[in-house]
């Protein structure tokens, strides 16, 4: 049934397309507000969604735009990958342009609207995936139409890919194209999500380059015992005794830990700051001997701030017993970790162990964890990301990241493909939505992201 309904929509799609084509093209902003509203609404999750429909549904707007090279690459269904190039005139190696189709589960019931549903209220636009990541990928569809309309001879191919499985499953669309269709997406660096802007209190602080991420580590804890009657209890109950151990791993904090990415991110984003305080203990934190003092008040002050500094371990899911009216036999949670690039894993879970400390608790890894090094930063990008941030965001200073989070670029920079997480969409930090209830982004910050790539695209490929 969910081919039938995907090959209806992929027909309804092609039939509209054509009609759109037959008019005039729409403003740039309503080119892009339309796309993003059609991947919003197009459910990409791993349990039901499809990113080939998206897939075949950006790929029925490219070509009706005049792109000829457009490939739909589907290593199962439902979990298709989109990969458009742009031929220039090869004065310089590809630039890749990457964006994920796929996005985190979300339920009607926890939210103020229909998740699946692009919905604007008070000046923001809500949806599943709004801020990770498609709005990305909207803007990258939209703007390479506007240079194609506008003849536009890049000096390199401009390589698009929105893919699959960024966000969880088996068949995550960059590994997979790297393993079978390199030639593809080969290119001689990456722009990727993972960067971006920081606004505060409406006020925009800074702008981010992403150039490394935290290692992404699931962690299995276990307790089992032989259960019984739950009209007799006993004190050794599995429940108990696991929850009492993520009690004690709530109470701890990994050490602080800086690189060269993150002390440069202090020192420069610290000017920016709206507070006193905050911008003294930011650069006291990227001093050598770092002042342990202001870094503690800085993982108080911003969750942002603490995952920036250390590596970071929580309990994310938990599961036990098999009956209500029996005692427990089984326990178990899952504890995702976010590790500072170069900490190996298995100091990680040491550290956990200690910290449990219940022998009966037996810890396992979910997959394996990929790590990957740094990517080096590059004249061009940044140079061309301050051109632009100054010119549309005077006084914004823009800043080398790294992400708290995970992303694709991490199988890129495997590959040797160093990719930098640009963007000019700019979010809250202390209003983070994205995996959550509500996720949007503001109206206002929509537009400008399309411009901001807009000015990056056709900069990086003169």
């Amino acid at each position: 049934m969910q081919k039938a309904n995907d090959a209806l929509l992929v027909a309804m799609l092609v039939s509209a397309g054509a009609v759109a084509l037959s008019a005039q093209s729409p403003a740039p902003e309503a080119r892009a507000r339309e796309i993003f509203k059609q991947l919003v609404e197009i459910n990409t999750t791993h349990s039901v969604g499809s990113t080939t429909t998206a897939a075949d549904a950006m790929a029925v707007r490219l070509r009706g735009a005049g792109f000829t090279d457009v490939r739909v690459l589907e290593p199962v269904p439902r979990k298709g990958n989109l990969v458009v190039r742009y031929s220039g005139n090869g004065t310089k190696r590809p630039l890749l342009l990457l964006a994920h189709l796929d996005v985190v589960e979300a339920k009607r019931e926890d939210w103020s609207f229909d998740p699946f549903i692009l919905t604007e209220k008070d000046g923001f636009l809500y949806g599943r995936g709004t801020a990770d990541d498609k709005t990305m990928a909207a803007v990258f569809v939209a703007n390479l139409i506007r240079l194609k309309s506008e003849g536009f001879v890049p000096s390199r191919d401009i390589i698009l890919a929105l893919t699959a499985d960024e966000e969880g499953g088996t068949h995550n669309g960059v590994q997979w194209l790297l393993d079978n269709h390199r030639a593809l997406i080969d290119a001689e660096f990456a722009i990727n999500e993972g960067g971006g802007g920081v606004m505060r209190k409406g006020k925009y602080v800074t702008n981010e380059v992403q150039a490394a991420e935290k290692v992404y580590q699931d962690v299995r804890l276990e307790i089992k015992n032989g259960g019984g009657h739950s009209s007799l209890p006993v004190k050794d109950n599995a429940i108990y005794r696991l929850s009492a151990a993520l009690a004690r791993l709530s109470a701890f904090e990994f050490p602080v830990q800086l690189n060269d990415i993150t002390r440069a991110y202090f020192q420069r984003a610290a000017p920016a700051q709206l507070d006193a305080q905050t911008r003294a203990d930011m650069l006291a934190v990227a001093k050598e001997p770092m002042d342990t003092a202001a870094a503690a008040r800085l993982s108080a002050q911003s969750p942002y701030f603490n995952a920036m500094i250390r590596t970071t371990c929580v309990a994310t899911q938990l599961d036990g017993g098999h009956a209500p009216n029996a005692l427990p036999q089984v326990a178990t949670a899952n504890v995702n970790c976010r590790i500072l690039p170069g900490v190996p894993v298995a100091t990680v879970i040491t550290q956990l162990t200690k910290v449990l400390a219940d022998a009966a608790i037996e810890l396992s890894l979910v997959d394996e964890a990929t790590p990957s090094k740094p990517a080096v930063l590059r004249d061009d990008v940044m140079t061309a990301t301050e051109t632009i941030v100054r010119s549309m965001f005077p006084g914004v200073p823009v800043v080398p990241v790294m992400s708290t989070g995970a992303t694709d670029g991490l199988h890129l920079r495997n590959a040797g493909i160093p990719t930098f997480g640009v963007d000019g969409l700019f979010d809250d930090i202390d209003d983070v939505r994205a995996h959550g209830r509500d996720e949007r982004v503001g109206v206002k910050q929509f537009n400008e992201d399309l411009e901001f790539h807009y000015r990056l695209i056709t900069t990086l490929s003169k």
